[in-house]
């Protein structure tokens, strides 16, 4: 994991402040397909803010991300999001995670006015107000009363996006948040992004091939080209 240079010693946070300042931990992850091996001993410290998960094409961008949420069994390794371990404290762990597999059909006959609702009861922290901004700005009025089969890739991927904004989740995964979003749209979610990089509470990790434009990262897993 690169993290961006930082010279000045003295804005350096102190080793105690900054391990109490990370949200999830990722000690000597392992995970490999029956025909070749993604991750060896991956370790890394996602802090508060945006990182980006950086890669080619196949160098396990969406895995990485779908082992994040608990959603794929690792081979070996440990994760934990501020002391909660996926292997010791699984619902208590993934209850700390908001991960949507973008190219799911398991909502396809919920409306999004119902899998908000559903995301509603599953997270604390969820902000009604901040759906309602979401909700607005990515034009999903006219689709509230649909169901998810109806809508389009572009607009499913905007029900996922306003959840993940919505959700308060300290660790929010997101898989290419940009793909298939007309321009108005794809602006809104960078502008959220931004905003996302100074929230002092949660993490997003960000899988796509370069860190959004504009958007200030606190580190970078980079899996090569």
């Amino acid at each position: 994991m690169t993290l961006p240079d930082q010279t000045d010693a003295a804005r350096r946070p102190s080793p105690l402040a900054a391990a109490s300042a990370v949200v999830l931990e990722v000690r000597d992850l392992r995970f490999r397909y029956p025909e070749r091996e993604l991750f060896a001993g991956l370790s890394a410290a996602i802090s508060p803010g945006v990182t980006l998960v950086r890669g080619g094409d196949g160098r396990g961008k969406s895995t990485l991300l779908r082992l994040l949420a608990g959603a794929l069994p690792p081979d070996a390794g440990e994760l934990s999001i501020r002391g909660r371990s996926l292997r010791d404290q699984a619902k208590d762990y993934r209850q700390q995670v908001f991960w949507t597999e973008p190219r799911t059909e398991a909502f396809d006959q919920m409306t999004p006015a119902h899998y908000f609702d559903m995301q509603r009861q599953a997270y604390a922290g969820f902000d009604d107000g901040v759906l309602a901004r979401c909700v607005q700005g990515l034009a999903l009025a006219p689709e509230l009363a649909k169901q998810l089969f109806m809508l389009s890739t572009g607009s499913k991927r905007k029900v996922w996006l306003a959840a993940a904004f919505a959700s308060g989740a300290p660790l929010t995964l997101l898989d290419m948040p940009l793909a298939a979003l007309d321009k108005a749209s794809a602006g809104f979610v960078l502008a959220l992004l931004h905003d996302a990089a100074a929230d002092p509470t949660r993490a997003f990790v960000v899988a796509d091939y370069a860190a959004p434009a504009g958007v200030p990262v606190a580190g970078v897993m980079d899996l090569g080209d």
